[in-house]
Parts: structure tokens; C-alpha cells; sequence
């Protein structure tokens, strides 16, 4: 059994559907070159449509102060994750804009990769690992996994999110081979690059047994 996030939110349909289904976190994503980027409009309507039933996410990759400042204002965010090479130096400026803190996201190919994430256990409340990116890819979001094998027996100091190829036909495997509470999809649950489908959205989120 796991808590579940839903990444990647782009219309009122999937907010409901990841709401409904007992998601904990709901994501939007402020990074241009995603096909789930959210103008500050856009990302102002579904945050406060969200705000008080559900955990809020707003999803960056390396932004400027002016980016973090603008999104932060419009989505009032309980979690702000930082998906690209941000330095922790970075994460400790950008915490304070979110209500509950950083999660930091890890792309993760062998046991040593977790390594790299010791210097951020200070700024960062959480931490999301997710498949290393396809070269000239996108950070997240590409429907690819590592091996959760990995995890197993792990020892992180902070709590953390399972990313990358997740599905609602192995989402269990996932949890089960990983030991993962949390866990995050995005492309797992769309019936096209940045839509989500409101049935898969629910399948997953019964499979998780959120």
C-alpha cells in the first residue's frame, strides 16, 4: 500500500479524478518544454480548485527567481520539487515558497546514484527518484523505469517518492520490489502527452491501494 501523486495535471477532469481516487499529491508542472506546462492562469484555476482537498505540488526544472515567484503566487503550493541539476544551495532558497517544503528529484540507474543525494538531506523534506533522463529527453515525465530493485532495503533519510514507468498493471510489483510508500505517475495514467485519463488515473490509484 502507497500514498500516490498524480504529476502532470492539466484539466479540472483529472484534478477530480486524482482527488476522488484518495491521491495525497496532485502535480503541476511550470516547466515550458513539458507537454503538461501550465500557464500562470491555467496553474492559478486548477491549485485553487485543489487547495484543501489535496496535497499541491508545483513541479520546476532549474527556473529562474522570477519563474519560482510568479508560480508560487499563482498556485500557493504546499510542495515545491525541483527536477533538474539544482545545486542544494538552490533548493534551500526555493523551500521557503511552499507551505510544507522541497522535494528534490533524483534520476537513479544503480545503488550509487542514491549517494548523490546525501549533501541534499538538509534542504529537503522529500525526494523523488525517477528514471535518468534519455539524453536531449525531457526530466521527467518519459515513461521510463529503473530497476526498483535498487531500493530495496535502501536507507534515505528523508521519505520518498518511487518515479519513472509507473502503470496501474505494475504499480504493485513497483511498491512490492521496492518497498516504496509514495509513489508518482504522470505519463502512466495519459491517453496523450499531457492529457490524463480520468479511468486510468482511477485504476492506478486502486492499484496502489491509496
Amino acid at each position: 500500500m502507497a500514498d500516490a501523486k498524480i504529476c502532470g495535471i492539466t484539466t479540472p477532469e483529472a484534478l477530480d479524478a486524482a482527488i476522488e481516487g484518495g491521491a495525497r499529491f496532485v502535480g503541476f508542472v511550470v516547466y515550458p518544454k513539458s507537454p503538461r506546462f501550465l500557464t500562470l492562469d491555467k496553474l492559478a484555476a486548477l491549485a485553487a480548485r485543489a487547495r484543501g482537498r489535496v496535497e499541491t505540488v508545483l513541479v520546476t526544472v532549474n527556473a529562474d527567481d522570477a519563474l519560482i515567484a510568479s508560480a508560487a503566487a499563482a498556485a500557493q503550493p504546499d510542495w515545491i520539487q525541483l527536477h533538474g541539476v539544482e545545486t542544494p544551495k538552490r533548493v534551500a532558497e526555493v523551500r521557503p515558497f511552499a507551505r510544507r517544503g522541497a522535494i528534490k528529484a533524483a534520476g537513479i540507474a544503480s545503488r550509487a546514484d542514491l549517494e548523490t543525494t546525501r549533501p541534499y538531506e538538509p534542504v529537503t523534506d522529500m525526494f523523488l527518484f525517477d528514471a535518468q533522463a534519455p539524453k536531449d529527453g525531457l526530466p521527467g515525465g518519459n515513461a521510463l523505469a529503473f530497476d526498483w530493485t535498487v531500493m530495496s532495503g535502501a536507507r534515505i533519510g528523508r521519505p520518498w517518492l518511487l518515479a519513472g514507468g509507473l502503470t496501474p498493471g505494475n504499480v504493485k510489483q513497483a511498491i512490492a520490489v521496492s518497498g516504496a510508500d509514495l509513489v508518482d505517475v504522470s505519463s502512466g495514467v495519459e491517453s496523450a502527452p499531457g492529457l490524463k485519463d480520468p479511468l486510468l488515473i482511477a485504476q492506478f490509484l486502486a492499484a496502489a491501494e491509496v
